[in-house]
């Protein structure tokens, strides 16, 4: 007979969710996760997402840098995350900007040959010492009860050049003054766009999205998990349920109380209840707001275009120099200068879907073959990931279809822009046919997984510290109520795949004494 009562029950088997079960069962609490879905992961999954093409595609999220190290380890996670060799490539008319993580002498060239100089060179490793620092800094206090406003620029971020630059000036403000170069401002600024409809120069907004991509675990690094995303998750459903966490999938959560009481449908579509100690809710605040039944918490938008990819060869660049396994492996930049960013930003605050959508795309595969079928690896295929920047969900709202298809020709296109052949020539085709490529909108997120707006961080991002003092000692997972606790992106110091919500919550109920 199944228990009714809990220690803790957990709301949804995502990363996060599964990151708080472990850590509980592993202290001996009583812990039940409850999936929507058939399977664990959420959106950390890898999928086969073309019948009959033997690759394991990370669907919708795909690399990881804010997974803590400590994490892993007291979880004991089987993981293997692999540093890519070349951080990214910038096609600039027939050359492009290539930064070379093993190749100090590669990159400064390849500046000198972009910018016509060394100063933004100098600049950008400047720039990037400067986040560095803010990283070593912040990243040990995303596990740790929040600091005050003060306490954050005192104590982790003593160092009045970043305070004054990365939380107090617009950050666009800061890369132009900082940087001559168009390019150079573009590839700077991308990392604070991602998933962020902001305008860099007026909105700190975007600077928020700019630390949660430099800090990741200390190093900013953004590595390749072997095995796709759903290696992560795999990980951490093993871990949670080996220190003894019950996992159920296919059941459906329709309602939480205050009160630790929560209502489920199971598989056979027959209803239950079961009580916790505290209720940790794996989902967005709109969605914990629907299940409490209560109003307030804001719609969020998110604002990008998910394309994936199986090519049956990497296309050919305009730039004779730079071998496409080095320019894909790393972050390939699209159509995303400082101009092109601001030019798109502004089409689609206007209503439309931008003329060139800036975008970016890497390979897993270049760096992972083991998410290939042995007859695709020895065939050259490889895998090709785009994530599509400025796409709102207020594009697709009126007529979904039409503006994903609008949406994805308009992105195909730019990306053609840049290349010396069509992407399209170098798709693979499935048994059936067609080729291997889908693209997911904002809107399709909302309907397929639940995502409210689409937003892949629940909400916007907050500041890492209490923007309240009456919040600070408090870990940033908290609600009203005193037994139910956020415990997925959308929780202060959320966002990406980090597991760092999902930590913070389980020590919250570790100091409740539940």
């Amino acid at each position: 007979m199944r228990r009714s009562q809990y220690d803790a029950v957990i709301v949804g088997a995502g990363h996060n969710g599964l990151v708080a079960a472990a850590y509980l069962a592993r202290a001996g609490r009583r812990v039940l996760v409850l999936e929507r879905l058939p399977y664990t992961g959420g959106l950390a999954v890898s999928a086969r997402a073309f019948p009959g093409v033997d690759a394991r595609l990370s669907r919708y999220s795909y690399l990881v840098s804010l997974l803590p190290g400590k994490v892993v380890a007291d979880l004991g996670l089987a993981l293997d995350l692999r540093r890519r060799r070349f951080a990214s490539y910038t096609p600039v008319g027939d050359t492009g900007l290539l930064v070379d993580n093993g190749d100090a002498a590669r990159t400064a060239a390849s500046f000198a040959n972009v910018t016509g100089g060394t100063g933004d060179l100098a600049a950008w490793d400047r720039f990037y010492a400067m986040t560095a620092r803010v990283a070593r800094r912040l990243a040990p206090t995303l596990l740790e009860p929040l600091r005050d406003r003060a306490a954050a620029r005192e104590e982790v971020v003593a160092d009045a050049e970043a305070w004054r630059d990365l939380f107090e000036r617009p950050i666009g403000e800061v890369v132009d003054e900082r940087f001559a170069d168009d390019t150079v401002r573009g590839v700077v600024l991308t990392d604070a766009l991602i998933g962020t409809f902001a305008d860099p120069s007026a909105d700190l907004l975007a600077n928020r999205c700019l630390l949660y991509h430099v800090v990741g675990d200390g190093t900013g690094d953004w590595n390749v998990p072997v095995g796709g995303m759903g290696a992560v998750s795999g990980a951490l459903a093993e871990a949670a349920a080996r220190h003894g966490a019950e996992i159920r999938t296919g059941t459906e959560v329709l309602a939480v109380d205050p009160g630790g009481e929560v209502v489920l449908r199971d598989a056979s579509g027959a209803e239950h209840t079961v009580t916790g100690g505290h209720v940790l809710v794996n989902a967005s605040p709109v969605i914990l707001a629907r299940l409490l039944g209560e109003g307030g918490a804001d719609d969020p938008e998110g604002a990008q275009l998910k394309v994936n990819m199986v090519l049956a060869r990497l296309p050919r660049l305009k730039d004779p120099f730079v071998d496409p396994a080095e320019a894909f492996s790393g972050t390939f930049h699209i159509n995303e200068g400082r101009e092109a960013l601001a030019r798109a930003y502004a089409q689609a605050g206007a209503g439309t879907i931008p003329a060139l959508p800036p975008a970016e795309v890497y390979c897993h595969s270049l760096t992972d073959p083991s998410i290939l079928g042995p007859a695709l690896r020895e065939a050259g295929a490889h895998t090709m990931t785009l994530f599509g920047l400025h796409m709102p969900a207020r594009l697709f709202r009126k007529n979904p279809d039409k503006a994903r298809e609008e949406a994805l020709a308009a992105t195909l296109a730019s990306i053609n822009s840049v290349l010396a052949e069509p992407i399209e020539d170098c798709l693979l085709r499935a048994p059936d046919g067609s080729p291997c490529l889908e693209a997911k909108t904002p809107v399709d997120l909302e309907t397929e997984a639940g995502l409210p707006g689409g937003h892949i961080f629940h909400r916007d991002l907050s500041w890492p510290f209490a923007e309240d003092p009456a919040e600070a000692g408090r870990w940033g997972v908290e609600t009203a109520h005193p037994r139910v606790l956020l415990c997925g992106a959308g929780a202060r110091r959320g966002g990406g795949v980090s597991g760092i919500p999902g930590h913070n919550a389980a020590m919250a109920v570790l100091g409740a004494g539940s």
